[in-house]
């Protein structure tokens, strides 16, 4: 059959790892390093779209500006992104639909962080240096999508506002669910995120390769303190990277006037993008996400996909425990099949987590996998916020029968139950999921809690007792009883 010159592909992928710390280079310098890995200057300069992903290492008025002069590329159409893990699978969403409908040509995503870099420099009492743009001469970039608020007022006013804090709520909801002992989860969960350490081993473009057991990872040890029970610094994402990746994208017209050869291409031949409820406290269980369930499903659909079992390598959004088993659960993947682990770069604690730019190394470790293994399919799940945003991408080295294919599919989404979240409650209630965050000595200060009320409704608390949070971390106290006071703080009986 032959193909419509219109369909979009991916002829680029490139990743790059910044390690010099004599070489502080900025992060649009890393960009273009990572786009000239992705394309040659011939290929970068017929570019006429670039689209970059938020960054937080840097504030630029407009970086594509930036990284169109460093590439070559004759004054494109620039973009820049909200902030979230989901963007670039978003982006990429987008610029297919882009290509199809001819709205663009040739378009360059790109992400990159000097963190690691900047921390380090900041820590000395420096700074990181980048270009700095004349306000009057370069306007804002216009924006891909708007920021949202990723939780309630019941979260903010108790202080439970960071993903170091939210996702391990969500781990100890799994292990209620699951009906499993503390210290039993707490294994299973460290031979998981030993398997993405044994990936990020093989993967050349990883952060951390070293080898790291499964015991090490869950027990926590002098380089590996407890950050929120139930989770470890080796259970968290690792934002302590210099690292960039790019991606080129045209259409089969596009690729074949650039003379790239076919055996390159890979088709992005699917997508779906939703959120679940932002605030955490309304969501119907704690454990479960709709979205992830109903985008996956969908993604597959549109890609002509009968079954998972029918998708050869998956990534699963990675930045925590939690988030990979929700996800996998949704999307009826087991979490260990040698065959087919749940990562391919070896997910952001190990491959490495540099903020919203994650996944755009994930597509492309994905692309590099699809082109020295033709005719298998890969998944791609990305996830923003509080397990909050997700975009989803199926891609293959056969171009899709009807086209690419995508769906906002949150219609179906909000169609599914939420909890009454109470912002202000004073009673008695059942604690139903729990976290307790640690000093950098090593000991529990507070413990964040669920607690579900009489009604069937849910509040969030804090107890800031310290033997409490002491006592939480030895003991199961899922479902103990729990006084709320109007204030938000608590007090377990």
């Amino acid at each position: 059959m032959p193909v419509d010159p219109r369909t979009p592909v991916l002829i680029g992928y490139g990743q790059i790892n910044h390690r010099d710390d004599h070489d502080p280079v900025e992060p649009v310098d890393l960009m273009a390093a990572a786009a000239r890995h992705a394309a040659d200057d011939r290929v970068l300069r017929a570019v006429d779209s670039i689209r970059v992903v938020n960054l937080l290492s840097a504030r630029y008025r407009d970086p594509g500006v930036l990284l169109a002069q460093r590439i070559g590329a004759d004054r494109p159409a620039t973009r820049y992104s909200p902030m979230g893990g989901n963007v670039p699978q978003s982006l990429l969403n987008r610029a297919c639909l882009d290509i199809q409908d001819g709205r663009a040509g040739v378009v360059l995503l790109a992400g990159g962080e000097m963190w690691r870099t900047r921390s380090r420099l900041r820590a000395a009492g420096g700074r990181l240096a980048w270009t700095r743009q004349d306000d009057a001469e370069v306007p804002l970039a216009e924006c891909e999508g708007e920021d949202v608020p990723l939780s309630g007022a019941a979260e903010e006013r108790i202080g439970l506002d960071r993903p170091a804090y939210v996702y391990p709520l969500f781990e100890q909801a799994l292990r209620i669910a699951a009906g499993e002992t503390i210290e039993g989860h707490r294994r299973r969960i460290g031979e998981l995120w030993a398997r993405f350490n044994a990936v990020a081993v093989a993967n050349p473009h990883a952060w951390i390769r070293e080898p790291v057991g499964a015991e090490d990872i869950w027990r926590p040890g002098q380089k590996n303190r407890m950050i929120s029970w139930p989770y470890t610094k080796l259970m968290n994402s690792n934002n302590m990277v210099d690292q960039a990746a790019a991606l080129v994208l045209t259409s089969v017209q596009g690729a074949t006037e650039l003379r790239i050869p076919s055996e390159r291409w890979i088709f992005p031949q699917a997508g779906a993008d939703a959120h679940d409820t932002y605030a955490i406290g309304a969501r119907d269980e704690l454990h479960r996400s709709p979205a992830i369930r109903i985008a996956g499903k969908c993604a597959l659909e549109l890609a002509g996909v009968g079954e998972i079992g029918d998708i050869d390598y998956v990534d699963l959004y990675s930045c925590f425990p939690s988030a990979v088993q929700v996800a996998a659960a949704e999307l009826g993947l087991p979490t260990d099949d040698p065959a087919r682990p749940l990562t391919v770069t070896g997910g952001l604690t190990f491959a490495g987590g540099p903020w919203n730019n994650y996944v755009m190394h994930s597509i492309a470790t994905l692309a590099e996998l699809l082109v020295a293994n033709p005719g298998r399919r890969g998944l791609i799940t990305a996830n923003g916020g509080y397990l909050t945003k997700h975009s989803m991408g199926v891609y293959g080295t056969e171009p899709p029968a009807s086209g690419f294919r995508w769906q906002d599919v949150q219609s179906a989404v909000d169609a599914h139950p939420t909890r009454p979240e109470l912002t202000q409650w004073q009673g008695t209630g059942a604690v139903e999921s729990w976290t307790t965050p640690f000093d950098r000595d090593g000991k529990p200060q507070q413990i964040f809690l669920a607690v579900r009320t009489p009604d069937g409704s849910r509040t969030m608390a804090v107890s800031r007792d310290r033997d409490t949070a002491d006592a939480s971390v030895r003991e199961d106290i899922a479902g103990a009883t729990v006084d709320v006071h109007v204030d938000g703080t608590a007090t377990l009986r």
